[in-house]
């Protein structure tokens, strides 16, 4: 019996091997002391059999369950060979102990199969990596049916699970279910995640913003997905997360290998707040591939779709870029309805050059326009997708995901491309070459606008899964080719919100749905995993045009000020004093950027229909919290602390400019819309401050400021 250790800063993770098994899994949770023993570790797990249970050693804790063995749990390896070696027992096992690694090497010689598992945990971080390979050592083929990327293990006591729900426009829904004894899974079979966010966070009852044990799990990976947790029969719960596959969908041939994506864990005993801070940070040291190796300020952007839709003018969308300038917005999205024959959603998709009648000297008038304004210029794209009413499609027909003999399934009038055809990844990536190598283009929205239906090569084999790898190679291809430009991820808003694009994307465009109330909680679900400088967070008209609601200029300010802000509207239909606010709102974001895009999240519950999220700086120095009533509640909101400040420290609190509240003030609340209150910290993070009573569906910007 052998036991193997990873630590992370705040994190450990043991694997205790027994013979030449597979792992299992002994402990992940919070770090365990140096120099502990760790024969007295293995000797701590030894054990006798069951009672009516078979007569060898039974452990359910392990790193990879399978059919066959005395696990008897959900298994996380199920493969066959027509019928046969559906079991899988690895007998020949090796653990390869490496700083901050560990990858497990595992024969079955009867199934003729090997298996590779590498978990990684950075010494000075604390996201854990996990991931698989799967082998085919045999002569025949192998038909794998499931292939877990992760497997963790959490205590009996951790047994509220936060899942995320939601549809089109409501992404990120939150809700909380226990799981008292069986099982729990979600699987998505869309090709993309509305409805089923791949990310999972469980912990003991009662967890909250600032308060809990809790564990996180994410896969990153933009397609089908399933993820599961099932109580042992010692009251733990295990997790297995990996790709859900259609029939035949992955096939190995003899001598072939599978690499699944990468599942992603950390462990927070300080709540929710916690476990986004891990994230984050493991996120932006190990995922992000920022052009030139480091992230520049995310520019403010202005993006064409709900100022126009499919009604392109130059003249008025320069005009649009003017005022854009004017109030300090730095990048300029020409979105859909450029292409040839573009004026609805019927026709277009697939021909990558512009509409002769709306641009008849090209799209270089317009990018000259804006650049010689001192704007980016970004274009939409949908490369994945084509009209039935295209020269692409006329040309090529069978070039699309369909099951020959049952009817093309279209969606907003489109179908889906077989990328996994090279001589179709080409068409498409020699037309996007042309538009970077003809004009300054900064940044593509790259869309994605419908589910995966009947997603069948032209051999007839399922091929949702190639085709998100052959998407996957093209944007790689495109990074290569044009190392500059930045790549926004987008479907239908926030269908590919993961870190399997986003290691090949600079954004995220977290839901179609602009309306900032309806914002505050998709961004909080979106926050649990992802930091906010890939959160696409615009300022949109009023009335919202997906829900109709009205809100003041402040309070959807306010809203996008904390993720990539952006506009969503025409900046010429502003009255000069709602220009002159919100220049003055993109300014402040702009002075706040730093902090914003580099500090560690905060969040407080929701109390009395009022939630709080903020960033402080890692050295507690600079903080600033966004203060929003959602609702009205029978309760008054409560004295707010303000979590994350140094209570060491003495702050400048200040509410400010341009934010004026139409609310009865005490004294001292005027005085933070003048030149703040000077508090101690252990003051402000304890006791607290009362807050101007907010009326429904209003923020309030608070920044404290160390005292020097």
């Amino acid at each position: 019996m052998s036991i193997h250790r990873l630590d992370g800063r705040d994190t450990t993770l043991l694997l205790l091997q027994r013979g030449s098994a597979l792992p299992e899994i002994a402990w992940w949770g919070t770090r365990l002391p140096d120099g502990l023993s760790l024969e007295a570790a293995a000797g701590l797990r030894d054990r006798a059999t069951r009672r009516n249970g078979l007569d060898e050693d039974h452990v359910e804790a392990v790193l990879m369950p399978t059919l066959g063995t005395a696990t008897l749990r959900a298994p996380g390896l199920v493969a066959s060979r027509g019928g046969t070696d559906w079991t899988a027992d690895f007998t020949e096992v090796s653990v390869l102990d490496a700083p901050g690694r560990l990858r497990v090497v595992a024969d079955d010689p009867v199934a003729a199969l090997r298996l590779e598992i590498v978990l990684e945990l950075p010494p000075d971080g604390d996201l854990l990596t996990m991931h698989s390979l799967l082998h085919n050592t045999g002569t025949t083929p192998l038909q794998v049916e499931r292939l877990a990327a992760g497997v963790f293990l959490v205590p009996s006591e951790a047994d509220e699970l936060l899942v995320f729900d939601g549809r089109w426009g409501r992404e990120f829904s939150e809700r909380r279910i226990s799981l008292a004894s069986g099982s729990w899974a979600s699987e998505n079979r869309r090709g993309r995640s509305h409805d089923r966010f791949p990310g999972l966070i469980l912990g003991h009852p009662g967890f909250d913003e600032d308060r809990g044990l809790v564990y996180g799990m994410h896969l990153g990976w933009s397609g089908n997905h399933r993820t599961g947790a099932e109580r042992l029969e010692d009251g733990r719960i295990l997790v297995t997360t990996g790709e859900w596959l259609h029939p035949g969908e992955l096939v190995l041939e003899p001598g072939k290998a599978a690499h699944t994506p990468i599942a992603y864990a950390a462990v927070a005993p300080d709540g929710l707040s916690g476990l986004s801070q891990r994230f984050h940070e493991g996120i932006r040291r190990t995922v992000l591939d920022w052009p030139g190796g480091t992230m520049r300020p995310r520019p403010v952007t202005l993006n064409t779709w709900e100022g126009n839709y499919f009604s392109h003018d130059h003249d008025r969308l320069v005009a649009q870029a003017t005022a854009a300038a004017r109030i300090g917005i730095e990048r300029f999205v020409l979105d859909d309805g450029w292409m040839a024959g573009r004026n609805d959603e019927r026709a277009g998709l697939g021909d990558w050059r512009p509409d002769a009648a709306k641009y008849p000297r090209g799209l270089g008038p317009l990018i000259d326009a804006v650049t010689r304004l001192g704007l980016e210029f970004g274009l939409w794209v949908e490369p994945e997708m084509v009209n039935p009413d295209s020269e692409l499609y006329r040309a090529h027909p069978d070039a699309v995901l369909h099951v020959a003999g049952r009817p093309l399934h279209t969606s907003r009038h489109q179908l889906i491309l077989d990328l996994t055809r090279p001589e179709i990844a080409q068409i498409i990536f020699g037309q996007l070459a042309a538009l970077l190598r003809a004009h300054p283009i900064a940044a593509l929205k790259w869309d994605m606008n419908r589910d995966f239906v009947a997603a069948g090569d032209r051999d007839g084999s399922p091929a949702t899964r190639r085709h998100l790898l052959a998407t996957y190679a093209l944007l790689a291809r495109l990074r290569e080719a044009f190392p500059a430009v930045e790549i926004e991820s987008c479907a239908s808003g926030g269908g590919r919100p993961d870190l399997g694009i986003l290691r090949h994307t600079h954004r995220v465009w977290t839901s179609d749905c602009t309306d900032a109330l309806e914002r505050l909680a998709i961004q909080r679900g979106y926050s649990r995993f992802l930091p906010p400088e890939l959160m696409g967070a615009h300022v949109a008209a009023s009335p919202n045009h997906q829900t109709g609601r009205r809100h003041t200029l402040g309070f959807r300010a306010a809203v996008a000020l904390f993720g990539h802000m952006g506009v969503e509207l025409d900046p010429t239909t502003l009255a000069t004093d709602e220009q002159d606010e919100l220049a003055a709102w993109i300014a402040l974001h702009k002075r706040l950027r730093p902090l914003l895009h580099a500090g560690l999240h905060q969040a407080r519950p929701v109390q009395a229909g009022r939630s709080v999220r903020g960033v402080v700086a890692a050295d507690g120095r600079h903080a600033v919290f966004l203060v929003a009533q959602e609702h009205t509640d029978p309760h008054r909101a409560p004295p707010l602390a303000l979590p994350g400040l140094d209570r060491r420290f003495t702050y400048r609190l200040q509410a400010p400019p341009p934010q004026h509240l139409d609310v009865r003030l005490s004294a001292s609340q005027r005085r933070l819309f003048e030149d703040g209150l000077i508090v101690p910290g252990a003051l402000l993070a304890s006791v607290g401050i009362a807050l101007p009573e907010l009326q429904p569906e209003t923020a309030l910007i608070l920044e404290a400021s160390h005292l020097d």
